[in-house]
């Protein structure tokens, strides 16, 4: 995950702690622009081993800002489909700006697998 999470080129390296279990948590932390701080975490809600991740959402900096995120994944002929649905956004520029931050980090992602 830390190789590729987080903002690309960032100057200091992402942190990630994971106790991947129903109940356990995590936390990210990595650096952007400037050197600024960001920190997310949550609580794994359900895990099921190859197939699927459900967990809570939140920013250090607006923990009452509580989203979810649901990752599954599915076999398919050339390898592994993988389906991202993360809702229940404060509000669209939230939505939009995770949709972004998801789409960068998922595209290293693949070519980290390529």
């Amino acid at each position: 995950m830390t190789r590729w999470w987080g903002v690309h080129d960032s100057p200091k390296p992402t942190i990630a702690e994971t106790d991947l279990r129903v109940g356990g948590r995590f936390r990210v932390q990595y650096w952007g622009a400037n050197d600024e701080h960001h920190s997310v975490s949550g609580t794994y809600q359900e895990v099921v081993p190859n197939r699927k991740l459900s967990f809570s959402w939140a920013w250090q900096s607006t923990p009452e800002r509580e989203s979810m995120v649901t990752i599954e994944l599915n076999p398919v002929t050339d390898g592994t489909m993988l389906t991202l649905t993360h809702e229940q956004f404060f509000n669209e520029k939230a939505r939009d700006d995770h949709g972004r931050g998801w789409n960068a980090s998922l595209d290293r992602l693949e070519a980290l697998l390529a």
